[in-house]
């Protein structure tokens, strides 16, 4: 291994690291967002009508700017980045800013007097309280797609400049304004409350990134310079992005329907299993694909290309494969710790960590599969993932509808690891018949040694499990925080030892990276 190659893999840990404390940060704060809304509504129906109000409007992002801030606006604005071609940079994301808020506003007030019509489509199998309930809380989160479109452009320029940091924290403080907004108004508005706290969470995330554009303000303006090549370049990226986006968002709403017909409760567990499951994937595979994809898009023609992704894959693999075994292992434990308080009883605890234990079949598969998928990204090739994306749905929906009467609900956690595992799959054979495939790299072998301490350790988390199952202690705070820590903390040590004994490779590098920061900063005392 290079001293460049490694120096590079250590910028891209820190990078990376940024990126992931912004990650703790968010979902640290989603946690309490989550916790507060079961402690305050349980898995009633008011929470299967606000799950839906605050999914469909993030669906709607996704659809319109999100899919599109790694696919295509980080790839092209790194084009732009050199000194030299600032002007053109700031030209280009004025255009798309004024663009967005163009393009959004009408369609958004139009959709406000449809929001009866869209709460049932997504969730038919609710009673006609609830679904009224779910519109109305839909005419408050909808305005919030403007606001959230316009933080993404700023934050996919941000991240092309690696200015990290800001965009880093914005979820913090999306989800911080809704932790808020329910403490202080529940008792007044409800469920409602978190509803506003959404659209006002989406408002502060796009104001705190300005600071971070210190050099940018005075350029951006309302303009529409229609002719620039980089705004080609992105629509031309664009359009297969649209296509397995809109197929993956009617799957997701076909899954919303489906599980609203499987009884009261089904969306709520699934979106408390949900958030666990997404945090070590927005801590882990998110962090650092987003930190690898400007090395990527520079390298996109460079031998150093596969080397680079390499490093990035075996980074993911060391990280999400013990995560997913110890998620598994400790999942009814963490459920009880995160929810089980005031409305949420411990029949909701149970139903909670099974489908979260279904939804982890699936985990270390699509966290691998976030970090190929910015590869093809890097290359400026958005219709593979597309396509790949379009045959994991269907696979997705053949399998739900398949299982839906005899597991009910579970048929769909089932099913959305099956797609994530096709996806991954086809992703990886796929990509690697254009680098030129990974033999002569240290992929399988890193993989072998992290699956194997990870096997190690979940029997190790399992057994620490069990006893503490065995013996009857007082089901308070306390209690449960020691039935996670202690199994968790003696599951990362033996991980840490067991990587160091079997030398992986990754693992080294880091710890000479922290010991390195260490001394430096001792030296400076």
């Amino acid at each position: 291994m290079t001293e460049s190659l490694a120096t590079e893999t250590q910028s891209i840990a820190r990078s990376a690291s940024i990126i992931a404390l912004g990650n703790i940060a968010s979902r640290l704060l989603g946690l309490v967002r989550e916790t507060v809304k079961a402690n305050l509504f349980g898995a009633s129906g008011q929470v299967d009508a606000l799950n839906i109000a605050l999914i469909l409007p993030i669906q709607i992002y996704e659809l319109v700017t999100g899919g599109i801030v790694n696919s295509a606006l980080i790839p092209v604005f790194s084009d732009y980045t050199a000194p030299e071609r600032r002007p053109e940079l700031w030209r280009l994301a004025s255009t798309l800013l004024t663009l967005l808020t163009i393009l959004l506003t009408l369609p958004l007030l139009g959709l406000e007097f449809l929001t009866p019509a869209l709460a049932r489509a997504v969730s038919g199998g609710f009673d006609e309280t609830t679904l009224n309930l779910a519109a109305s809380l839909l005419q408050m989160t909808l305005p919030a797609v403007l606001f959230l479109s316009l933080s993404g452009v700023i934050s996919g320029l941000l991240y092309s400049l690696k200015r990290f940091t800001a965009p880093a924290f914005t979820a913090s403080a999306f989800n911080a304004s809704m932790v808020i907004c329910a403490l202080v108004f529940a008792t007044q508005w409800g469920v409602r409350a978190m509803a506003i706290g959404l659209f006002i969470g989406a408002v502060v995330q796009m104001i705190i990134q300005f600071p971070a554009l210190h050099d940018a303000l005075l350029h951006l303006r309302p303009s529409l310079h229609l002719n620039h090549p980089g705004l080609r370049h992105i629509f031309k990226l664009y359009i297969p992005i649209i296509f397995g986006l809109i197929i993956t968002q009617a799957s997701i709403y076909i899954g919303l329907n489906l599980a609203s017909r499987t009884g009261e409760g089904g969306i709520a567990w699934m979106g408390y299993a949900t958030y666990i499951y997404q945090f070590p994937i927005g801590l882990i595979a998110t962090a650092l694909s987003f930190a690898i994809l400007p090395t990527l898009s520079r390298q996109s023609d460079d031998r150093n290309f596969k080397t680079t992704l390499v490093q990035g894959l075996n980074l993911v693999l060391m990280l999400i494969i013990p995560a997913a075994v110890g998620l598994f292992v400790l999942a009814h434990p963490i459920v009880a710790l995160l929810y089980e308080r005031g409305e949420f009883t411990s029949a909701d605890t149970l139903q909670t960590a099974r489908i979260l234990q279904l939804f982890l079949l699936g985990l270390s598969f699509a966290a691998v599969d976030t970090m190929l998928i910015f590869a093809f990204y890097a290359r400026k090739d958005t219709l593979t993932p597309s396509l790949i994306g379009v045959v994991s749905v269907i696979i997705y929906l053949v399998v739900a509808l398949a299982l839906i009467q005899p597991l009910g609900l579970f048929s769909l956690m089932i099913a959305d690891s099956l797609k994530q595992v096709s996806h991954a799959l086809i992703s990886g054979w796929l990509l690697s018949r254009r680098i030129g495939g990974f033999r002569g790299t240290n992929l399988a072998n890193t993989l072998i040694k992290c699956a194997a301490a990870s096997v190690v350790i979940g029997f190790i988390a399992a057994g620490a499990d069990s006893l503490f199952t065995q013996i009857t202690l007082p089901s308070i705070l306390l209690t449960r925080t020691l039935h996670v820590l202690i199994p968790t903390l003696i599951a990362i040590t033996l991980y840490a030892f067991l990587l160091n004994r079997l030398r992986v490779y990754e693992f080294q590098l880091l710890i000479e990276s922290v010991s390195h920061r260490f001394a430096r900063s001792n030296t400076r005392v």
